[in-house]
């Protein structure tokens, strides 16, 4: 029987109602991978025969059935993500070969919670890109428009959701690589609050940022997905204590008396916003405004410099944790006569242009008398960062701003010209830097169908907010249900 395999929820009541199988869910998904993903490159590999046992094993386990929120529902995992016995690359000649001895826990609460994984998606190498073309595996498309980026660095997820590919998917979030594609795709993307979500057997970009969250087409999907995967471990030093929220149960679809922060200042008509993004976020707002919430001014006057800050700290983190990527243990290994030769010609042939220059940039900015002048300069100008979002959330729940300055540019438009695809993050960054949880939202569409979204940023651990005011705007339009006709 053929069912809507772009909802979790709708497949979940599917099988457990005896309408479908969790064999038929998968076949019917693994097809349409194979039917759609040539055009757009949005996965490394897909798992067909483990996956179909996988679906298989849970059609015959039916006692477990009530215990399963994700009974049957097919997710993609961004190639960043540590999956046992499947190859983890990152998008990097360095660890085309690598497969992980160890599994993920953000991957293993899925599976335990009855998912399908059905393969690695593409992603800007080591999660370093705006666009998914730094991937040493080729460029991700925009299901949207195939001679346009899908965004980055988790591309690949959020194009593999937009094509309804699959119903859910996860990446990680070190500036906006969740929200910025989810916008460009025309998805839900949720950054969690830092530390809400293990980062256990993610491959590390800069660990003071990282974050692994889901896209969906629905923000109740979103939802769902983060009740599974949140929550303490052990394995991760830095993971919060506090147990997950009931996050479906926040979706009331009544907002009534929110107050929603709107920095005006970031989204002027001369800051670079472009002007159908603007317009259609102050639709957005009306919409809010009319399902009753409260829309109020709010200042974030250390913004401006989120940019600058986070590429130092993020480059400097990336240089440190990159370090171990020399040959010896794991991935490439070039050959060479001595260990010194062998670091370098392991380093030069196994990593991107990109990641190149952001080790360069970390180390230089790490080293012998440059630290104090960047560096700790940076993480002082963080501390004001967060603070002027901790002074606006005491005055208001959310925080409302476009998620991208633009909708999704042309495949290589940017590529030589690092500072203008470094500001496609400038209104996702800060939410790393305070470390605070975040979700984009589709909210419209440009006059030649490309889509447009709202961010809404909450205080720390208050994913249930975020969630609540993003469901009911999705329930007040219908963006998020609209397909995308390259697709």
């Amino acid at each position: 029987m053929t069912i809507r395999t772009d909802s979790a929820h709708d497949i979940v009541t599917a099988i457990r109602s005896g309408a479908t199988s969790a064999v038929d869910v998968c076949q019917q998904t693994l097809a349409e991978i194979d039917r759609a993903d040539p055009a757009l490159n949005a996965f490394r590999s897909v798992a067909h025969e483990s996956a179909l046992a996988r679906a298989a094993a849970l059609d015959g386990r039916r006692d477990d059935w009530p215990s399963l929120p994700l009974l049957g529902v097919p997710v993609a995992l961004k190639d960043n993500l540590c999956t046992r016995g499947i190859a983890t690359t990152a998008g990097s000649r360095i660890l085309e070969h690598y497969v992980p001895p160890y599994t993920a826990t953000a991957v293993e609460r899925l599976v335990a919670a009855g998912a399908v994984i059905v393969g690695k998606t593409n992603c800007d190498e080591f999660a370093m890109g705006s666009s998914t073309e730094n991937s040493a595996f080729g460029p991700t498309k925009n299901p949207w428009a195939l001679d346009r980026t899908p965004g980055g660095s988790s591309g690949g997820s959020a194009a593999a959701v937009a094509a309804r590919m699959v119903p859910l998917a996860l990446g990680s979030d070190t500036g906006g690589s969740i929200r910025q594609p989810a916008a460009l795709c025309g998805v839900v993307g949720l950054k969690p609050t830092y530390g809400r979500v293990s980062r256990y057997g993610l491959l590390a970009f800069a660990s003071s940022l990282d974050q692994i969250g889901p896209f969906a087409t629905s923000v109740a999907d979103a939802a769902l997905a983060l009740q599974v995967i949140a929550g303490a471990d052990p394995k991760d030093a830095t993971c919060a204590a506090s147990p997950a929220a009931d996050y479906l149960g926040a979706l009331t679809g009544n907002i009534a008396g929110v107050r929603i922060g709107v920095p005006r200042g970031l989204v002027a008509e001369d800051a670079g916003v472009h002007p159908e993004v603007r317009g259609a976020f102050e639709q957005a707002l009306e919409t809010l405004r009319t399902s009753g919430a409260e829309l109020v001014d709010v200042a974030l006057p250390h913004s401006a410099h989120a940019i600058p800050v986070y590429y130092l700290v993020a480059t400097a983190e990336a240089s440190s944790n990159l370090a171990r990527y020399d040959g010896v243990r794991y991935g490439l290994r070039a050959d060479a006569t001595t260990l010194g030769e062998m670091y370098d010609r392991t380093r030069d042939a196994g990593f991107g242009a990109e990641v190149k220059r952001r080790i360069l940039l970390g180390t230089y900015v790490l080293s012998a008398g440059y630290y104090d002048a960047y560096y700790l300069k940076a993480q002082q100008v963080r501390t004001l960062i967060r603070r002027d979002y901790e002074t606006a959330l005491q005055t208001v729940d959310l925080i409302a701003m476009p998620t991208s300055p633009t909708p999704a540019f042309g495949l290589g438009e940017r590529m030589d010209d690092p500072l203008q695809m470094y500001l496609a993050d400038v209104f996702t960054v800060a939410a790393n830097l305070a470390g605070l949880p975040a979700i984009s939202v589709p909210c419209g569409f440009t006059s030649n169908r490309l889509p447009c979204s709202l961010q809404l940023t909450g205080r720390a651990m208050d994913e249930a907010s975020v969630l609540r005011v993003a469901d009911a705007f999705g329930r007040a339009t219908s963006f998020a249900r609209e397909r995308p006709s390259a697709a």
